[in-house]
């Protein structure tokens, strides 16, 4: 037994595997060379011609029934519509496998026709308003309309037969992860769903199997469509919110810790296995890579990064699991290194002579101890918090929120402790420029008629005191080097939780590409942005699995703007939307130049790319002529997949875009808390 919290299960090499679909071993160095980099997702097979006339046949009778249902009146019209995603998944996986060459094998053309069975049963019986699959046992496939752009996603639940929908207790619900797969479309992901349990399925819980938008170890899109498929399942079936647990292995693993880091108050339990949980080390470590990122990158990695998030794993409950002789055992021992720098001992369980997979009798002590702390549930009021972040994107611990940092992407700490008996919170902070604290109704530990002190950095404040109802509210905002009670004063722009940066958080949210109707000023530039515009469309259908939404420039309404990040590649002259905004923006841009703070670049050649909150509608963000930012290389590994750009760049379109990067950068940074150019001493 290994010294310190880890246990190493002593068995012999009798024991059953619980085996991974992913391979074990590094990816190889030939991913590492980023000027040849391989298809992801592959290409696939020639679809047989007999099959592929099957299955577009099929595929015709599908949509129509979908039209149908689509123009259904009545009563429950409404109820149809809220219910077609349940049918439209299997329609679009379809599509996507047929038009995109997205079937590997012959197995996943037959496995497309169970898809297609399915669908076509659904659709018939929600035409004559019936849905049995609500009340299914066992597997079932669902699926929700994503806020993000408008398609529907699928995701797979595990059904208990003990589950009674109209018992009033709520059930537990495992959210479990599932390993990297670049042959996993969503007609492979939904056949699968269909047959297989999966690893852990335990007695009276729904397991809830997220699609994640691929491959892309369920951060950016892929951790959003976590949140959105557990809210849809929590809407739809009776799910005890102070028992859900987190769990995945491999690339799931990875996922689990970062969803465990960054939502730590919505689970009960985290149950990583395997993956990875940092990008640098891992990277090293596992595909020997010699890394020379730019100082930004180092920075932008922070947002990722679990070791720096780790001390918010001391208010949940964490059982973490390696294989011995897995060489992505690596995750959980630099976790382990990272709690215990807090002083928090991990329950790291190591499968012994173990590989990549999860031994059996390590399962069935997992398994032991979830059941275990699930009995507790969640903290609903933690006395003591410890929390971690680099950004206001990750910004809540239970009762505690941080409205305001003083600089992004420098490490943020709070501690703050309630005492009931004195009525008062102690706080100490750092980096942190604004508090809100909310208890909600019923849980109030203060008295209802002292008004509640809060200690703060070694200043003593007088809030408000509790209502009637037992709940309490207060916020406190940094000013002219004291605390003061408040919210931080509104006064011009800000960054603040939704609307911090960087580039890649606009494909967070509900976002349109907007499409250049004129001519860019200078062919380069024409030339560049309509390439530009092109891939980010192409890459978001691959990667992240969604049908962007592109609209004409001429086409944007006021409603479009109040409700969605509009993505405006052109310039001035080219993008009607763009050109209203241009003198909104901190970055100038006329057909000279491209300035940004004292630094000039020729417009004939020189392009910006920025996130800005809208001027328009300053709650929504606008970005100039990029996608998510990663590209090709970093689709080889999950660990790569982090933003590649800050706030802003500017770009010299001489240089061709590669599979790294869109161009020459020959500007980046990042803009201060109030969305200005730093100056060349506030930078780094």
């Amino acid at each position: 037994m290994r010294p310190g919290s880890v246990f190493c299960i002593a068995v012999v090499s009798t024991a059953i595997l619980i085996h991974s679909p992913v391979a074990m071993f590094a990816d190889g160095l030939q991913d590492n060379i980023a000027a040849n980099v391989r298809l992801v997702p592959p290409l696939g097979i020639e679809v047989p011609e007999n099959d592929r006339a099957e299955l577009a046949e099929g595929l015709k009778s599908l949509d129509s029934l979908i039209g149908e249902i689509q123009k259904t009146k009545g009563n429950d019209r409404a109820r149809r519509l809220e219910l077609l995603p349940d049918v439209e998944i299997f329609s679009r996986a379809l599509h996507q496998g047929l038009e995109y060459r997205e079937f590997f094998s012959v197995n996943d053309v037959n496995n497309a026709k169970s898809v297609l069975h399915e669908g076509l049963r659904r659709a018939s019986q929600l035409l004559k308003g019936e849905a049995n699959w609500l009340t299914q046992k066992g597997l079932v496939v669902r699926g929700f309309r994503s806020k993000i752009d408008q398609t529907v996603q699928p995701y797979g639940l595990v059904i208990p037969e003990s589950y009674d929908g109209s018992d009033r207790t709520g059930y537990r619900l495992d959210l479990w992860l599932h390993g990297r797969g670049e042959k996993t479309s969503e007609s492979a992901f939904i056949a699968q769903r269909m047959k297989q349990v999966g690893q852990f399925a335990p007695n009276d819980t729904i397991v809830l199997h997220p699609y994640g938008r691929y491959s892309n170890a369920f951060k950016f899109a892929g951790e959003v469509d976590v949140l959105e498929g557990l809210e849809h399942a929590q809407k739809n079936y009776r799910i005890d919110e102070d028992r859900v647990a987190v769990r995945g292995f491999s690339m799931g693993g990875a996922g689990c810790w970062q969803l465990a880091v960054h939502y730590p108050d919505i689970f009960f339990a985290a149950n990583p296995g395997a993956g990875f949980s940092e990008t640098p080390e891992f990277l090293k470590f596992f595909q020997q890579e010699t890394l020379n990122p730019t100082w930004y990158e180092k920075k932008l990695w922070q947002l990722y990064d679990c070791t720096g998030y780790a001390v918010n794993l001391a208010q949940l409950p964490t059982v973490a699991y390696s294989g011995e002789l897995d060489i992505q055992k690596q995750a959980a021992d630099i976790m382990e290194a990272a709690l215990a720098k807090e002083g928090i001992r991990l329950m790291h369980l190591i499968g012994p002579e173990t590989k990549h997979a999860i031994h059996a009798d390590s399962a069935k002590i997992i398994e032991s101890k979830l059941a275990a702390i699930a009995k507790r549930g969640r903290q609903t009021l933690p006395h003591e918090i410890r929390f971690a972040t680099y950004t206001l994107k990750y910004n809540r611990m239970h009762w505690l929120t941080v409205t305001g940092l003083e600089e992004h992407w420098n490490e943020v700490r709070v501690r703050a402790r309630l005492d009931q008996n004195l009525d008062q919170i102690e706080i100490e902070t750092r980096n942190v420029t604004g508090l809100k604290f909310r208890i909600p109704p019923g849980r109030s530990p203060f008295s209802m008629t002292q008004r509640v002190s809060v200690i703060i950095d070694g200043q003593t404040l007088k809030t408000e005191r509790p209502q009637s109802d037992w709940s309490w509210q207060a916020e406190l905002h940094f000013d002219n080097d004291e605390w003061k009670v408040g919210p931080i004063p509104a006064s011009g722009l800000r960054k603040w939780n939704g609307l911090q940066g960087p580039i890649d958080d606009a494909f967070m949210g509900s976002f349109i590409v907007v499409r250049p109707t004129g001519t860019a000023k200078h062919e380069a530039i024409q030339k560049w942005t309509t390439s530009e515009m092109k891939h980010s469309v192409e890459q978001w259908r691959k990667q992240f699995r969604g049908d962007a939404v592109v609209k004409d420039d001429s086409a944007i309404s006021d409603g479009d703007i109040a409700s969605s990040n509009l993505i405006l590649f052109g310039d001035a002259s080219s993008n009607s939307v763009l050109a209203r905004i241009i003198d909104k923006l901190p970055v100038a841009w006329n057909a000279d130049a491209v300035r940004v703070g004292k630094q000039s670049f020729d417009a004939a050649h020189h392009a910006p790319i920025l996130i800005y909150p809208n001027p328009v509608n300053p709650d929504r963000y606008v970005v100039l002529n990029s996608g998510f930012t990663y590209r090709e290389f970093a689709y080889l590994n999950n660990a790569r997949q982090v933003p590649k750009l800050p706030d802003w760049a500017v770009i010299d379109v001489r240089t061709p875009a590669d599979s790294l990067w869109p161009g020459k950068v020959v500007a980046a940074d990042f803009f201060d808390e109030k969305w200005n150019v730093k100056t060349q001493t506030e930078s780094r």
